[in-house]
């Protein structure tokens, strides 16, 4: 499993060289080994991929990240069916039962909501106030399945204590371009660690609609939502710029760098990511929902 995420702004070709992915740019060739590689992010619109580096991207479980104009990113290329047993997989992922997809479910919005909350105390936002308590309300009363949506909900009063009341996740400001940005890098990960894992990733818990590819990656990415929030809040909207540069896109990028505590040990986020997919997959083999692995905004180490 690799471990860097490279972001390649205007390259003019991106191809194979013996197990090394050659970028050249500026009349200049750089090579970065294959098997350091985790996650590639590409913006422009006048670079060249070689087909031979996309089968070896596949090979190594390397996801390709593709970003638009805004600089949001808007494709993914992955591998599919380099897992050892990713037939079995499949069938058994094919027949999860509802009420196990339910269980899981309340636990993921359980974790989702608890970060929130640290969010929250974390900011310095009052937790007496009316507002968290509702949320703290929200968490103790989740519903197998979150069948009265405490995960909507909760969203709600969230974002307006965190932003203001007159924020909305549709607005077309700064604040959302961040978020979307770090959401979509996160969800990378998380599509790629699960499609490496033998994973369906259109066959979600949750999530089913019928155009996204990714249901199931964007069932388990709602815990690191709030890690997302965090990290922007404290230090991106600190900042004077208030537009989403070039700096703020390889900052937000960086906060997979950022290493968390669990079970008392210390991950770096983007091997936390793929840990946890690991710990759902056990969960589900064993119908036990305590096994997912305890993804906590408290737990993120300083820099």
């Amino acid at each position: 499993m690799g471990f860097r995420t490279v972001f390649i702004k205007d390259g003019e070709k991106l191809s194979l060289r013996l197990d090394n992915l050659s970028v050249r740019k500026n009349n200049e060739d750089y090579l970065i080994p294959l098997v350091d590689i985790e996650t590639v992010i590409l913006e422009g619109n006048q670079t060249v991929i070689t087909s031979k580096i996309l089968s070896a991207f596949s090979k190594y479980h390397i996801a390709l990240v593709v970003c638009d104009d805004k600089y949001l990113p808007t494709g993914m290329y992955l591998g599919k069916g380099q897992y050892y047993r990713s037939a079995k997989r499949a069938m058994w992922q094919a027949k999860w039962k509802e009420i196990d997809k339910q269980l899981v479910w309340k636990e993921i919005v359980y974790q989702k909501i608890l970060n929130q909350i640290q969010v929250l105390q974390n900011v310095d936002i009052e937790l007496n106030s009316e507002r968290s308590q509702i949320l703290i309300d929200y968490l103790e009363n989740i519903m197998i399945g979150d069948s009265t949506n405490r995960e909507g909900h909760a969203a709600k009063v969230y974002f307006n204590s965190l932003f203001g009341n007159g924020f909305s996740r549709k607005d077309t400001s700064f604040v959302n371009f961040c978020l979307d940005y770090g959401y979509a890098i996160i969800r990378a990960q998380m599509a790629r660690s699960v499609s490496a894992l033998g994973l369906i990733p259109e066959l979600g818990v949750f999530h089913k609609n019928e155009y996204n590819a990714y249901n199931l990656a964007d069932d388990l990415m709602e815990p690191f939502r709030p890690i997302v929030d965090y990290l922007i809040v404290t230090n991106i909207l600190k900042k004077s710029e208030k537009h989403l540069t070039y700096d703020i896109r390889l900052e937000i990028i960086d906060f997979l760098n950022h290493e968390i505590k669990i079970n008392n040990k210390k991950f770096f986020i983007m091997q936390a990511i793929h840990d946890y997919v690991q710990s759902f997959i056990k969960a589900m083999e064993n119908e036990n929902y305590s096994q997912l692995l305890d993804i906590q905004v408290n737990n993120i180490q300083s820099r």
